[in-house]
C-alpha cells in the first residue's frame, strides 16, 4: 500500500507543480548532496532562514515559530524561528526563507498535554502559555523533515511536506490525554488587528477549513486550509477571543464552544482533543490562496492517506533530484555550505496555485492557468542578480517557462497593467525598487527559454518601464534621471532602471523590435546622468539639475539617495556598461583604485547599525545587501582577474560559513545562496541579460551539472588548495582561453572547463580588452 501511495503523491507534485519534496542531514543512505544539507545554516544572526519541512518550491513550509513579536521587535524572527531561542510556540505552514521584511506564520498548530493553554507564551517565562521548551540536541533538520522533543509536555513532533500540504506527526506521553490547538492569531510581523477576519469551520466528515485574511506586507491577502487528524475527534471547541469585542451580532446555532460548527472573526482559536491514543497522532493541511474547498482538493490530491512516512521519503526523493543537478566535490565543510546554498536557491518562486489550476493574482481574484503553474514570492531585487540565472542551468526550462507566464499573468491581472515588484501568494507589497522582473524575462528569452508568447513579454515589460506614477518613471523619462526633491532613493533608482531598461533593448533587438531598441538603448545610458565625474561617484541630483549638496560617498539610509546602499556600491552599478565607468573613472588603474579603496576602506559598522540590512561588510563592500554582489568581479573589466580571484577568496571566507550564523546577512530567498553556488563553480552571472559570465576562481575541487537539456558540463579545479588561489591558465574543451568570461552556449553545448590553478597570480591572462567581458561602451558582441 506505501508504494502505491508513494508513485501518486510522487506523480501528482509532478504534474501539478513540478515541486518536489524535501529532506536533512547527515544519515546513512541518501547521497553527498543530500546528506550535505544543513537547514540550520542562517537560522541564526540575520540570515533568516527557518529548519522546517519544504519541497522544491513548494507552497507549504511547515516550520517551527520560536517566538512572535510585535511587528517593530520582529525583524530577528522574520523566518519565524531563531537558533538562539530555547522556547518555540508551535508549527506554522508558511515562511519566507532569509527574507529582510516579513509577513506569513500562517495556521499555528500547537500539541499539547495537561492544562488548555490558550494564549502564547513569552519567551522569558516559559509556561506563561502555550508553547515549549526545547533542546537542538533533540533537533532533527533534513531538507524535507523536521522534528523536535517538545520538553514541557514530553512530545515528539515531526514534520515533512508535499507541494501543498503540510503533514505533522505527533507521538504524545502515554497515559496522557492528546490535544491540538490552532491559532488563527498568530503571524510573523504580528500586531492588533493585523487579521482583518477569519472563519474556522468542522465538516461534517470531521474536516476542518477555515480561512484568514490580513493586512500585512501584502494587504488583503487571503488564505484558507483543511485539516484532517487519523486520530478521531473526541472533544472539540472553537472560540472567537477578539478583544474587545464591540459588535457582537447575533449569536449563531449552538449553545458554545464545545458544539458549534462555525465560527467567524478575528482572534479564533480551536482545541480538538483526542483523549489517549495508542500511537501517533497525524495531521495533514492543505493550502489555497483561492478557497475551503481548494484546499480540501489540494489536500485530498497530494496526501490521500496518513503515510507520513510516505510522503517523508517522497520530499526526499524530490529533494534528492534537485539537489542531484549538481554533483560537488571538495572538503566537507565546503560541501555543507555549498549544498545548503543550493538547497536555500530552490525554494522560491513557490507555488501558488492550486491542482486544478486557480491561483489567485494581484487584482485579488481568482484566475485559471492554462498549461503552465502559477508561482509567486518574488524577491526580484534580489533574485534577478543571480537566482534566477542559476535556475536556467540547473532546472527543466519549464520551471523558467512557468516563472515568465506566472509574471506576464500577474501583469495582466494587476490594477496597473505592471509587472511584480516583491510579490508573494499572488499579491503585490511594493518593496524594494526597479522593475526587475524585466531582466528575469529578457535574461530567459536570450537564452532561448520561449515558452511564452514573447510580443506580449515585450509589451508587458514595456509598459512597466513607462508607467509614469511607479517610482518617479515619469520624472526619469522626462529628466533621464530622477530627482532627489522627488525621490529619496533617486540615484539608486536611476542606475537600476538604465540596467532594466538594457535588459528591454537586448529582447528587442533579438526579436526585431529595432524601434523599442533604440529607445531603451538611449535609456541604459541614463546611469551617466547621475554620475558625477568631478568626484568620481554616482550621487542624488535635483530636478533643476544642481547636484545634491553636501555630498558624503558614505551616507546611507534616509536622504542619502540610495537604497540600502551608498555612493561607494551604487557608484559600480552599471552591469550593462562597466567599460562606460572605466573610461568616466579615467582608465582601468582607477577602477582598480576604486575597488580596492572600497575593499580596504576603514569603516565602524556602527556608523551604519541605522540602515536596515547592511551587514556583512568588508570595508565599503557590504556583502549582505545585494548592490555589491558583483563588485568583486569587476576587476576583470579592468583587465586583472587575479584581483577578483583574491576578493572572491576574501568574501567566501569571511561571509559563509557552515553553523547557524553562517549567513552574513539575509539569504533574500536564495540570492546569497546562489552568490555562492556561482562563485564556488568559477563563473558569476554580472549581467543578466549578456548572456555571459565573468570568470573568479572555483572553490569546489570539481562539479558536475547535469544541464536541463540533458548535457553534462564539467567544472575541474586542477591543483586547488590553499597555496594554489590563484588561476594560472584555462581552458575550455581541452583548449586554453585567454578571455575572462564564458558564455551561456558554451556550457549549454557540454563539455569541460578546467581551472589550472597556481600560486603566482597570471597578471597576463585576461588582460586584452577584447578578452574582458561585454560592456554596451566598445560592445562588439
Amino acid at each position: 500500500m506505501r508504494l502505491l501511495t508513494l508513485s501518486l503523491i510522487v506523480a501528482v507534485a509532478a504534474a501539478a507543480a513540478q515541486p518536489a519534496k524535501p529532506v536533512s542531514k547527515p544519515v546513512a543512505g541518501p547521497s553527498v548532496a543530500y546528506r550535505s544539507v544543513d537547514p540550520f545554516i542562517g537560522t541564526g544572526e540575520d540570515g533568516h532562514t527557518f529548519p522546517g519541512a519544504v519541497v522544491p518550491f513548494g507552497m507549504v513550509q511547515l516550520s517551527p515559530d520560536t517566538q512572535v513579536r510585535f511587528f517593530k521587535q520582529s525583524y530577528k524572527w522574520a523566518a519565524g524561528y531563531r537558533h538562539e531561542d530555547t522556547t518555540m510556540l508551535g508549527f506554522s505552514h508558511t515562511h519566507f526563507s532569509g527574507a529582510g521584511h516579513s509577513d506569513l506564520g500562517d495556521f499555528l498548530v500547537v500539541p499539547q498535554v495537561g492544562e488548555v493553554k490558550l494564549d502564547p507564551q513569552q519567551a522569558e517565562k516559559p509556561g506563561s502559555g502555550y508553547g515549549s521548551r526545547f533542546s537542538h540536541a533533540t533537533e532533527v533538520a533534513q531538507p524535507g523533515y523536521y522534528a523536535v522533543t517538545l520538553e514541557d509536555g514530553k512530545i515528539r513532533a515531526e514534520l515533512t511536506a508535499t507541494a501543498r500540504v503540510g503533514v505533522h506527526r505527533y507521538e504524545f506521553p502515554a497515559g496522557a490525554p492528546a490535544r491540538l490547538l490552532l491559532d488563527l492569531r498568530s503571524s510573523i510581523y504580528n500586531y492588533p488587528g493585523k487579521v482583518l477576519w477569519s472563519r474556522l469551520r468542522v465538516r461534517a466528515d470531521g474536516t476542518v477549513t477555515g480561512m484568514r485574511e490580513t493586512r500585512g506586507w501584502a494587504p488583503g491577502r487571503q488564505l484558507y486550509f483543511a485539516m484532517k487528524f487519523s486520530a478521531p475527534l473526541a472533544k472539540r471547541e472553537l472560540m472567537n477571543r477578539e478583544e474587545p469585542l464591540e459588535y457582537k451580532g447575533f449569536k449563531s446555532p449552538g449553545t458554545g464552544p464545545a458544539d458549534t460548527d462555525s465560527i467567524e472573526g478575528r482572534g479564533l482559536v480551536g482545541v480538538f482533543e483526542f483523549g489517549e491514543v495508542k500511537g501517533p497522532v497525524v495531521v495533514k493541511v492543505g493550502l489555497s490562496t483561492v478557497s475551503e474547498d481548494g484546499a480540501i482538493g489540494n489536500l485530498n490530491a497530494e496526501v490521500p492517506g496518513f503515510d507520513f512516512d510516505g510522503v517523508k521519503a517522497a520530499a526526499q526523493a524530490a529533494w534528492e533530484k534537485a539537489l542531484s543537478a549538481v554533483e560537488a566535490k571538495g572538503p566537507e565543510s565546503t560541501l555543507r555550505n555549498f549544498y545548503t546554498g543550493l538547497y536555500h536557491a530552490l525554494m522560491a518562486p513557490s507555488v501558488s496555485m492550486d491542482v486544478d489550476g486557480k491561483y489567485r493574482g494581484p487584482d485579488n481574484q481568482v484566475h485559471t492557468a492554462s498549461g503552465f503553474t502559477f508561482v509567486s514570492t518574488f524577491s526580484l531585487w534580489d533574485t534577478y542578480r543571480a537566482e534566477h540565472p542559476l535556475l536556467t542551468l540547473i532546472q527543466p526550462e519549464a520551471r523558467t517557462n512557468d516563472v515568465v507566464r506566472s509574471l506576464l499573468a500577474s501583469q495582466r491581472h494587476s490594477p496597473f497593467g505592471i509587472l511584480p515588484v516583491w510579490q508573494f501568494q499572488g499579491m503585490e507589497t511594493w518593496c524594494m525598487i526597479g522593475y526587475h522582473a524585466v531582466p528575469v524575462i529578457a535574461d530567459a528569452y536570450l537564452k532561448g527559454i520561449r515558452g511564452y508568447d514573447a510580443d506580449a513579454a515585450l509589451k508587458a515589460m514595456v509598459a512597466s518601464a513607462k508607467y509614469g506614477p511607479y517610482g518617479h518613471l515619469a520624472e526619469y523619462m522626462k529628466l533621464g534621471f530622477v530627482p532627489m526633491d522627488k525621490d529619496p532613493e533617486a540615484a539608486s533608482k536611476t542606475v537600476e532602471y538604465a540596467y532594466d531598461d538594457w535588459t528591454i533593448a537586448r529582447m528587442a533587438r533579438a526579436m526585431g523590435r529595432m524601434d523599442v531598441a533604440a529607445e531603451f538603448e538611449k535609456r541604459a545610458g541614463f546611469w551617466r546622468n547621475t554620475f558625477d565625474a568631478k568626484v568620481g561617484f554616482v550621487r542624488p541630483r535635483n530636478s533643476d539639475g544642481q547636484w545634491v549638496e553636501p555630498f558624503d560617498p558614505g551616507k546611507a539610509g534616509k536622504d542619502s539617495g540610495f537604497t540600502e546602499g551608498n555612493a561607494w556600491q551604487y557608484s559600480c552599478y552599471q552591469p550593462q556598461d562597466e567599460a562606460g565607468l572605466i573610461a568616466l573613472l579615467g582608465g582601468d588603474e582607477k577602477l582598480v583604485e576604486r575597488l580596492d579603496a572600497t575593499f580596504d576602506a576603514k569603516v565602524d559598522p556602527k556608523d551604519y547599525a541605522h540602515v536596515e540590512d547592511i551587514s556583512g561588510m568588508i570595508g565599503q563592500y557590504i556583502h549582505g545587501n545585494e548592490p555589491s554582489h558583483h563588485m568583486a568581479y569587476l576587476y576583470n573589466y579592468a583587465g586583472q582577474p587575479w584581483r577578483t580571484q583574491e576578493r572572491l577568496k576574501q568574501i567566501v571566507e569571511s561571509q559563509y560559513k557552515p553553523s547557524p550564523e553562517g549567513l552574513v546577512g539575509n539569504d533574500d530567498l536564495g540570492q546569497m545562496s546562489a552568490w555562492l553556488v556561482f562563485t564556488s563553480l568559477g563563473f558569476y552571472p554580472v549581467a543578466p541579460g549578456s548572456n555571459e559570465y565573468v570568470l573568479g576562481r572555483p572553490f569546489v575541487e570539481e562539479a558536475v551539472l547535469r544541464l536541463p537539456n540533458g548535457k553534462v558540463f564539467r567544472v575541474v579545479a586542477e591543483g586547488l588548495s590553499d597555496a594554489k588561489k590563484y588561476v594560472g591558465k584555462v581552458l575550455l574543451n581541452g583548449k586554453e582561453i585567454s578571455r575572462s568570461y564564458v558564455r551561456h552556449e558554451e556550457i549549454m553545448a557540454g563539455g569541460e572547463l578546467r581551472f589550472v590553478m597556481a600560486e603566482a597570480a597570471n597578471r597576463s591572462w585576461g588582460r586584452g580588452e577584447k578578452e574582458r567581458p561585454y560592456s554596451m561602451t566598445g560592445a562588439g558582441r
